[in-house]
């Protein structure tokens, strides 16, 4: 007869835990080759995230719209992001990782079918937003997924899998739009064809996908600010003080990127614009690989100077018209959103409870989007209103401005909660 123990767990943000008997014997750890599938779904959605980027100047010219209007139609992919983690980060909790991530792959698989047959703006809005609540929902119950699935022995290794997930495929989507869209027939269609296959394999990894109920009833408000248990806000606030600058970096790119090229190349070529934010994100990828084994605090602060540095050069690039300082510019970006992505991820897998880590996950997710949806648009507006050089040097300018504080704030919490995790 199997012994049984009492858990609880305490809890902020309007969540509590109630105690209730749960076996003493402990899961198997799930073989390495299911951790590595159950990034696939983050992956397979954030291809989707950005896969509309090289085409914006096709619907531009299609359809007829601003650089404003351009941010905004990106803004609300963040509206849907943000509007999706106030509930998938806690319903995911309560209910399992699954319940949460079939129906955002399948309002990811209706995106595209909007995007393809997209004759105005309002469309675009839509495709965009059910694409924010897909994301949304990955980035809280797909990243917990692979920590689940990882096992505490693997927590390092679960924070990196779903880090790097999340930014290949973030590159992923604009460099195959960018290709196909200037070799394949049908660009804004043709793309979001290949992509509703890479989500049909993500669904069928998830429905097979090994995963447990949760042991533990949370109560409280389904639909709620997320927050962290007691004792994470430090780390929480280290991440975002980080991730936040960068991601909105990243983010600047997607929107403005390619109207930058445009104006300082003399071309709209989308495998341009697409090759620009793939190698963005393929330098926020490989920086993860490159920094994991150092010690978070380092990670932080590195990835708060990479994101500094970042907005020099593309200060430096729209002043001086340097198509080699932006594409630096934005390798610097990914590898700040990458770092900061990579120490705030590991800091709060090392430290929250698994039937809280969905939720932590929404947390710094909404902290790190809010700016990075807010700061583009205000630059979109902006660059209609003075010129495109002189709205991105004041972007670039209050951003540097961020990334310098994240980072100070990294230094002055010294080692103990950085390290100590």
């Amino acid at each position: 007869m199997s012994e049984t123990r009492t858990e609880s767990v305490g809890a902020v943000g309007g969540g509590q835990c109630t105690a209730i008997p749960q076996a003493r014997r402990r899961p198997s750890a799930a073989p390495l080759r299911w951790v590595w599938l159950a990034a696939w779904p983050v992956t397979a959605v954030f291809v989707l995230s950005n896969a509309a980027t090289p085409l914006y100047v096709l619907w531009q010219r299609d359809i007829g719209f601003s650089q404003g209007t351009l941010t905004v139609v990106f803004a609300f992919y963040i509206v849907g992001l943000i509007g999706s983690l106030l509930v998938s980060g806690v319903v995911s909790d309560r209910v399992g990782r699954k319940p949460v991530l079939l129906p955002a792959l399948v309002l990811a698989l209706a995106a595209c079918l909007i995007f393809a047959t997209a004759t105005g703006v309002a469309a675009l809005i839509v495709a965009r937003l059910f694409t924010g609540v897909a994301v949304g929902a990955v980035v809280s119950a797909g990243m917990a997924a692979v920590s689940d699935i990882a096992g505490p022995e693997r927590k390092r290794v679960a924070a990196l899998l779903a880090s790097c997930a999340m930014v290949f495929g973030a590159g992923l989507g604009p460099l195959i739009a960018g290709v196909m869209s200037e070799m394949a027939p049908a660009p804004t269609v043709s793309v979001f064809v290949v992509e509703a296959v890479l989500l049909a394999t993500a669904l069928l990894v998830v429905l097979r996908m090994p995963g447990r109920r949760p042991a533990t009833r949370v109560q409280g408000a389904w639909v709620r600010v997320p927050g962290v248990p007691s004792g994470n806000g430090r780390q929480l606030v280290l991440g975002i003080a980080v991730f936040a600058p960068g991601i909105t970096a990243t983010s600047f790119v997607l929107s403005l990127g390619p109207s930058l090229l445009s104006d300082l190349l003399g071309t709209t070529s989308r495998i341009v614009a697409g090759g620009m934010a793939f190698v963005m994100f393929l330098a926020a990828t490989g920086v993860q690989f490159a920094v994991r084994r150092l010690r978070r605090r380092t990670i932080l602060t590195a990835g708060a100077a990479s994101t500094a540095l970042s907005m020099i050069t593309l200060i430096v690039a729209v002043q001086t018209s340097a198509v080699a300082v932006l594409a630096l510019s934005a390798l610097l970006a990914g590898a700040g959103q990458g770092m900061g992505q990579l120490g705030g991820l590991s800091l709060l897998n090392s430290t929250v409870p698994p039937q809280r880590l969905a939720e932590a996950n929404a947390t710094l997710n909404v902290g790190g989007y809010l700016p990075a949806g807010i700061l583009p648009v205000s630059a979109g507006y902006l660059s209609d209103a003075v010129g495109l050089t002189s709205g991105t040097t004041i972007f670039g300018t209050v951003l540097l401005g961020l990334a310098v504080i994240g980072g100070l704030v990294v230094l002055a919490t010294g080692h103990r909660v950085t390290d100590s995790a």
